[in-house]
């Protein structure tokens, strides 16, 4: 049986008359990348602090590393990226690690050796350019995430948790931090992470886990989502615009015996079938309508997809701005 890193059973946190975490179950097998997943509100947030001993349970039972967050030691195997960012400003980028690795208790010499490697590693110091030395109001917000990345790495936790980690970087940071986290995966170490992004999680997670109301709606590999979600996809290009196409075209795709919905009535379009649905006779009906196809392609949903489908069938709109 593979050892879990994180085990939630039927959890429950309730904030006055507002339940936050509802009946949530998960388990986040050693060594893998872990995505949880929601909108805003969804309980993601209150769920990382239950574990983090933050917070307490109303109900339910909390594993992690096989122990109570509770237990004397056991965070100090876990390292923790919180949302809300909080450096000291005014304080020298070595300084500030130092001081951080110092809390975990390491040792000088070690810490500094730690924090060398991971400021090389982040593109921090090199080539002439050393922004170890520079004041934290100095950075950009880009530099200052990558800092207190460091930070929370320094330690070499088993679990790594983070919350929103990539939220507000640009492309060329956020592809720095992605690289690591997949590097901690491969080196053993296990990754929860927090968001709503679908195209973080969908490249570098081995398993997500759907939460909104608080409840966890599906779980599982995201193979094996996208397996369960497949079969019903078309990508559908046309030489023109549907509507250009013609009234035929536009009235098969809105035939809701064999379409259940289509984003993007442009030139190309992603069709999702009716339950049930043969994507054979969908076809058959488009060139009976003289549409002009450029590709008609049977696809698995991405993760995106079928979040919207898992979050709009539980009743919740999604947020989807990249924050939360």
């Amino acid at each position: 049986m593979t050892p879990l890193a994180v085990e939630l059973q039927h959890v429950v946190k309730r904030f006055r008359h507002h339940v936050a975490v509802d009946d949530l179950s998960l388990a986040v097998p050693v060594g893998t990348v872990y995505g949880l997943l929601g909108p805003n509100g969804a309980g993601k947030t209150s769920t990382i602090r239950m574990l983090l001993n933050i917070i307490a349970p109303d109900a339910g039972r909390i594993a992690i590393l096989g122990a109570a967050p509770s237990q004397p030691g056991i965070l100090d195997r876990v390292g923790y990226l919180p949302e809300e960012r909080g450096l000291y400003r005014t304080m020298r980028v070595r300084d500030v690690l130092r001081f951080l690795a110092r809390l975990k208790g390491l040792r000088r010499d070690t810490a500094d050796a730690r924090i060398e490697r991971w400021l090389e590693r982040l593109e921090l110091r090199g080539n002439g350019i050393d922004w170890g030395r520079a004041r934290v109001d100095e950075l950009s917000r880009g530099m200052q995430q990558k800092v207190q990345f460091i930070g929370t790495l320094l330690h070499d936790p088993e679990l790594v948790i983070l919350d929103e980690p990539f939220s507000g970087l640009d492309p060329v940071n956020a592809q720095v931090l992605k690289d690591s986290v997949v590097e901690l995966a491969r080196r053993g170490k296990t990754v929860l992470f927090s968001t709503h992004v679908m195209d973080n999680a969908e490249r570098m997670c081995d398993a997500v886990c759907i939460v909104a109301g608080g409840r966890a709606i599906r779980d599982g590999t995201v193979a094996s989502l996208k397996e369960a979600h497949g079969g019903r996809h078309v990508e559908l290009t046309l030489l023109a615009d549907a509507g250009d196409a013609g009234v035929a075209t536009m009235a098969v795709l809105s035939d809701r015996t064999l379409v259940e919905r289509v984003d993007d009535y442009g030139r190309s379009m992603s069709v999702e079938l009716r339950a049930g649905a043969d994507a054979q006779q969908l076809l058959r009906h488009l060139v009976d309508a003289g549409a002009q196809i450029e590709r008609f392609e049977m696809v698995r949903p991405s993760l995106r997809r079928i979040f919207l489908d898992a979050v709009g069938a539980a009743g919740t709109a999604p947020e989807m701005s990249g924050h939360g």
